[in-house]
C-alpha cells in the first residue's frame, strides 16, 4: 500500500472495508499454504527463497518513468512455475516482506495490506498456472506463466489503487494509467525469463537454473550503469538546452532595449498570457511552449532596422513589409534550438488574426494555435497599454474597451473574454512581478503576402482633392508651373541674406503658400540639443520653450537617423506637454533634417491640427528645397559668428572700438531725426598699472571684467556700453538730460574703486570720466569721443600726483619696536611713529645704511596665538640721528592678512599709551 494513502485513521469507511476484505482474503491463502503443507524439494526451496529475498533489495529506476521495479518479482514467478501452492505462498509472502521492510519502515496496516495483497497476488496466479482447464486449452507453458504474471500485476496493483482511489477520491482507472500500466510489459519480460528458467529445470535439473543468478545480477547491473549513463547525458541535453534558452533570452532583452518605451514589455505579456493560459486549460508542454514564446516572440526583430522599430510615427507600406518579416525570422532562430514542446508555431502565427487578416500565413479561427491567440491578444493589450514613439499609453479600461471591440474580428473570444474578466487582477500582478542560436543567417530578404496593413495605418502617400475640386488636367498643370515658379523664388530669396533670422523669417513665409502649416519650427542643433531658433504660429511659446536632446521626441529621432517623418504626433517631444498647464490641439507633424556639409545642423518641423495633414508631395516639396535650405542656415551661422568676433571684445563680453563707432553713428543719427540729445561718456581708470605690475595681469583682467559687468548693471536697458580699450570705457545715452547726466557719473566712479578692492584688496583704483552732449558739443562721432576723451583728461589732471600720492593710508602711533639689520649684531630699538600696509618711519639715533634689508619686531608676546609679530622691510631713507623710513617687501595674500593683524595690535598699543598719558597727566 502506498504512502499516499495515508494513516488508518484518515481513510474512508470504504477504504477500510475494501483493507479489511484483502487482508482477510492474504490470510486466509497463507493459512491454507500452512495447513496444506508439501515440498517437492526443500532444498529448491530454501535456494529460490533466500535469492527471492535479496532480490527484493535490488530495484531498478525506469527511464522516463518516476517508478522503481524490485527484481524479486522474478524469483515469485519461477516459484509458482516450480515450487508447490505452500512454497510459492510462502516465498511470495517473505519476498513481500522484506521489500516492505527496505529501505523504509512502513507502518503496521500498510505492511500487513502490503504482505496479504502479495499473499493473495501469489495464490490467484498459482492457480492460475496450474490450472487444468487452461492448461488444456492454452498447450505452451510459457504463455500460461505469461498469463499468471498478468493476474499477478492486475490483483496486486489493483488492490493499492482501490485505496489510494477511495482515499484520495480519484478515478481508478486514472491512477492505473499513470502509476502502474507503466511497468506491466517488465512483468511479461520477467515470465519469460522464468520460463526459460523452468524449461532448464525440467531439461536437466534445479541446480543448473542457479545459473541464471548471476547472469541476472550480471544484466541488472549493466542495466544500472547504462540508466546511469543515460541520465548524465539527460542532464547534460538539458544544460545544453538551457544554454540555448538563456543565449535566446539574452537576445530578446536586447531587442527589448533597442526599443526604451517598452522596457517591461516581456514581463508583462509573460504575466498575461500564462495566467490566461492556466484559465483555458492548458498545462503541461503547451504551457510551456507559450510561457517561452511570450519570453522570445518578437526576437526576430533582430532582422528589422532599429530606426523602423524606433520610429516615433506610423510605418510606411516599405517599413511594414520589412517589420512583418520578424515573425517568420524569430520562427527560424527558434527552429534551431528544437524545443521538446511547440514554440515555433506559436511565435510564426502570434500575428495571426481571427478573422484570417493576419500575417504571415492568414490563418483563421482555430487554426491559430490557442498559444498563438493569447499571445496576440495580450501583445496587442500591452501595447495600448503602454508609452510608444508614435503616441502615449491609453488607460487600462480604454484598452480593454478596444480589445472587446476587436474580440471575433482579430482575436479569439474566448481569449477576450477571460481577459475582460481579470484583466485588473492580471495587471497588479504584473506590476508585482519584476521583469535561443542558429548557424544559417536569418531571412531578412523574404516578403510577407499576408497583412494588408498595420493596426495603426499607413503613412499617408496621397494628396485626396476636397469634394467638388477634382483635378483636371489643366489645374494640374497650373499646379505644377506654380509649384517649379515658387520653388525658384524660395531658392533665390534663400541666398540673398546672410542674416539668420532674416532667412528663416522669409523662408518660412515662401513656403506657407506650398506645404500649407499651423505652426513652424526650425531646431538647430548645439551640443547635441536641438533649440528652436525660429517658431511662428500656433503655440509659439510652447515650441519657443523647446529643449530637445538628439534621439528624443520626433524631432530628436529625425536628427539622429537622418530620415523624416510625416504625419507623426507632436506630443512626443520632450517637455511638449508634460506641464499640466500646456495644452495643444496640433494633431500631425512633418519633420525634415537639415543636412550641411558638416552633416545634420538642424531639423525643420511643420505642424497641422488636422490628423494626418501632410502628404508624400509635402515630403517631396521640402526634400527638394532642404539642401539649399541647410546650405543658407549654415552660411548664416558662420556669418553670425564672424560678426560676433569682429564686434565682440573677448576679454568683458562688451562691444568693441569698431562696434562703438558704429553704434555711435546710427544713435547720433536717429538723434538728428528724432531731434533729440545723446550723451558720451568716456570713462579711464586711475592706477590700474599699479594692478598689472603688483599683483599680475591676470589679476587685471579681473578688474575689467568685474567692473565692465558693473558699469552695465548700472546702466539703463537700452544704453549702449563699449570697451575702448585697455582701461577706457563708453557709455553711450540717448535722451539723457544734462543734471541726470552727472548723476549718473557719480554713480559710476565707486564701481571702479569697488572692483579694484574686491580683487586686490586696497583701496587702489579711482575712475576720470570726461562728457560731451550732443548736439552741444558737436554732431559728429568723432568730434564728441575727443570732446569726451579730453574732458576726461582734465579731469585726470586734477587727481593727487604720483609724487604726493600715497598707495596706503598712514596710521600716526606710538610704540617700542626692535630692529635686526641684516649685517648682523643686536637688535635695534626705536619708536615706531607712523606705519602703513606699504611702510613706516621709525625715530632711532642708530645709522643704518639705504636699501638695507632688515626685520622689525612689533611684539615678542609669547600668549599671541599668533607668536611674534615681525615683519620684513628695507631701508628707503635716513634721516641721519633722527630716524629712517621703511618699505616694506611686497606682500602676497598670507603676509597682508598678518600685516592687518599688526596694525590692528599697533593700533590697539597706541590707544593704550594714550589713555594711560592723559590720566597720568590730569592726576599732576
Amino acid at each position: 500500500m502506498s504512502a499516499s494513502a495515508h494513516s488508518w485513521k484518515g481513510l474512508s469507511l470504504d477504504a477500510k472495508a475494501f483493507i479489511g476484505l484483502v487482508i482477510a482474503a492474504g490470510t486466509a491463502s497463507l493459512l491454507e499454504a500452512a495447513i496444506h503443507q508439501n515440498s517437492k524439494n526443500i532444498a529448491e526451496f530454501i535456494c529460490y527463497l533466500g535469492i527471492a529475498v535479496l532480490a527484493s533489495r535490488l530495484r531498478v529506476n525506469l527511464p522516463g518513468i518516476t517508478g522503481t521495479l524490485s527484481v524479486n518479482f522474478l524469483f515469485i514467478l519461477v516459484g509458482i512455475a516450480e515450487l508447490s501452492y505452500s512454497e510459492a505462498i510462502t516465498l511470495g509472502a517473505i519476498s513481500m516482506l522484506a521489500q516492505c521492510l527496505y529501505p523504509s519502515r512502513p507502518g503496521a496496516i500498510q505492511l500487513t495490506f502490503n504482505v496479504c495483497a502479495g499473499s493473495l497476488s501469489t495464490a490467484l496466479a498459482y492457480l492460475m498456472y496450474h490450472n487444468s482447464l487452461a492448461n488444456s486449452l492454452i498447450v505452451n507453458r510459457p504463455l500460461v506463466l505469461c498469463l499468471a504474471a498478468s493476474i499477478y500485476f492486475i490483483v496486486n496493483s489493483g488492490c493499492i489503487a482501490v485505496v489510494i482511489s477511495f482515499s484520495e477520491g480519484k478515478l481508478l482507472r486514472q491512477i492505473l494509467v499513470e502509476c502502474y500500466f507503466w511497468s506491466f510489459p517488465y512483468y511479461l519480460v520477467g515470465a519469460g525469463i522464468a520460463a526459460a528458467i523452468a524449461w532448464f529445470n525440467d531439461a536437466f535439473n534445479w541446480e543448473t537454473s542457479l545459473l541464471f543468478v548471476p547472469a541476472i545480477y550480471l544484466i541488472y547491473r549493466s542495466y544500472g550503469l547504462y540508466l546511469g549513463k543515460l541520465e548524465d547525458e539527460k542532464r547534460h541535453v538539458e544544460e545544453i538546452a538551457n544554454l540555448h534558452l538563456r543565449t535566446i533570452e539574452a537576445l530578446a532583452l536586447a531587442i527589448e532595449a533597442k526599443d526604451q518605451t517598452t522596457h517591461d514589455h516581456l514581463q508583462r505579456v509573460r504575466v498575461y498570457a500564462i495566467e490566461v493560459a492556466k484559465e483555458l486549460g492548458m498545462k503541461g508542454a503547451d504551457l510551456e511552449a507559450l510561457h517561452a514564446a511570450a519570453l522570445l516572440h518578437d526576437i526576430g526583430k533582430l532582422a528589422v532596422p532599429e530606426h523602423i522599430i524606433a520610429k516615433p510615427g506610423r510605418l510606411t507600406p516599405e517599413e511594414f513589409e520589412k517589420m512583418k518579416i520578424h515573425t517568420v525570422v524569430g520562427a527560424e532562430i527558434l527552429e534551431r534550438v528544437r524545443f521538446p514542446y511547440p514554440v515555433v508555431p506559436i511565435v510564426r502565427a502570434h500575428h495571426e488574426k481571427w478573422d484570417g487578416s493576419g500575417y504571415p500565413f492568414g490563418l483563421k479561427g482555430e487554426e491559430i494555435p490557442i498559444g498563438a491567440r493569447i499571445l496576440s491578444a495580450v501583445d496587442y493589450l500591452d501595447a495600448l497599454a503602454s508609452d510608444r514613439q508614435y503616441r502615449r499609453a491609453m488607460p487600462l479600461d480604454d484598452v480593454m474597451q478596444r480589445l472587446i471591440a476587436e474580440s471575433g474580428k482579430a482575436f479569439d473570444p474566448q481569449v477576450v473574454h477571460v481577459l475582460e474578466e481579470r484583466y485588473r487582477t492580471l495587471e497588479n500582478l504584473a506590476l508585482a512581478q519584476s521583469g535561443r542560436d542558429g548557424s544559417a543567417a536569418p531571412s531578412a530578404a523574404i516578403q510577407i503576402m499576408r497583412g494588408p496593413a498595420p493596426d495603426a495605418g499607413f503613412e499617408n502617400a496621397a494628396v485626396s482633392d476636397a469634394p467638388g475640386r477634382e483635378a483636371t488636367f489643366l489645374s494640374s498643370i497650373a499646379a505644377a508651373r506654380q509649384e517649379a515658379q515658387s520653388l525658384f523664388e524660395l531658392s533665390q530669396d534663400l541666398g540673398a541674406s546672410l542674416s539668420l533670422g532674416e532667412t528663416l523669417s522669409v523662408f518660412s513665409v515662401k513656403l506657407k503658400p506650398m506645404v500649407p502649416y499651423d505652426a513652424i519650427a526650425i531646431y538647430i542643433l548645439r551640443d547635441d540639443i536641438l533649440i528652436p531658433e525660429y517658431v511662428n504660429g500656433d503655440n509659439y511659446r510652447l515650441f519657443s520653450s523647446l529643449r530637445i536632446p538628439v534621439g528624443d521626441g520626433l524631432s530628436g529621432w529625425v536628427a539622429q537617423n537622418k530620415k523624416p517623418i510625416v504625419n507623426g504626433n507632436p506630443s512626443v517631444e520632450p517637455g511638449y506637454l508634460n506641464d499640466p498647464d500646456k495644452f495643444s490641439t496640433l494633431r500631425s507633424a512633418l519633420a525634415l533634417p537639415l543636412e550641411g556639409v558638416a552633416g545634420v545642423i538642424g531639423v525643420l518641423a511643420l505642424y497641422r491640427a488636422e490628423k494626418d495633414a501632410f502628404t508624400s508631395d509635402h515630403l517631396r516639396i521640402l526634400l527638394a528645397v532642404s539642401g539649399k535650405m541647410a546650405l543658407a542656415i549654415e552660411n548664416a551661422l558662420k556669418y553670425q559668428q564672424a560678426e560676433s568676433s569682429a564686434t565682440t571684445d573677448y576679454l568683458t563680453g562688451l562691444p568693441n572700438a569698431r562696434s562703438l563707432f558704429l553704434q555711435l553713428d546710427r544713435e547720433l543719427a536717429r538723434c538728428k531725426r528724432d531731434n533729440a540729445s545723446l550723451t558720451l561718456m568716456v570713462c579711464d581708470m586711475n592706477g590700474f598699472k599699479k594692478i598689472n605690475d603688483r599683483f599680475g595681469h591676470l589679476e587685471g583682467n579681473r578688474v575689467l571684467r568685474l567692473f565692465a559687468q558693473s558699469l552695465k548693471d548700472s546702466c539703463r536697458e537700452y544704453d549702449y556700453v563699449a570697451r575702448m580699450g585697455g582701461d577706457e570705457f563708453v557709455v553711450i545715452a540717448t535722451g539723457l538730460a544734462a543734471g541726470d547726466a552727472a548723476k549718473r557719473v557719480e554713480q559710476i566712479r565707486p564701481l571702479a574703486r569697488q572692483a579694484g578692492f574686491d580683487v586686490c584688496g586696497e583701496d587702489i583704483l579711482s575712475l576720470s570720466v570726461g562728457m560731451a552732449v550732443s548736439p552741444d558739443d558737436g554732431n559728429d562721432a568723432e568730434q564728441l569721443l575727443a570732446q569726451a576723451d579730453r574732458r576726461m583728461y582734465m579731469e585726470k589732471q586734477k587727481q593727487p600726483s604720483r609724487k604726493d600720492q600715497r598707495l596706503h593710508a598712514r596710521m600716526d602711533c606710538r610704540l617700542t619696536i626692535e630692529l635686526y639689520p641684516q649685517s648682523g649684531g643686536g637688535p635695534v630699538f626705536g619708536n615706531l611713529v607712523d606705519i602703513s600696509l606699504g611702510g613706516c618711519y621709525v625715530e632711532t639715533s642708530v645709522i643704518l645704511t639705504p636699501g638695507s634689508n632688515l626685520k622689525l619686531v612689533f611684539s615678542i608676546d609669547n600668549t599671541n596665538p599668533d607668536g611674534a609679530l615681525t615683519a620684513e622691510g628695507k631701508v628707503a631713507r635716513i634721516h641721519p640721528g633722527s630716524g629712517v623710513a621703511v618699505q616694506f617687501n611686497e606682500m602676497s595674500r598670507e603676509t597682508r592678512e598678518k600685516m592687518y593683524r599688526i596694525l590692528e595690535f599697533v593700533q590697539n598699543s597706541t590707544t593704550v599709551y594714550n589713555d594711560r598719558y592723559l590720566q597720568n597727566h590730569f592726576q599732576r
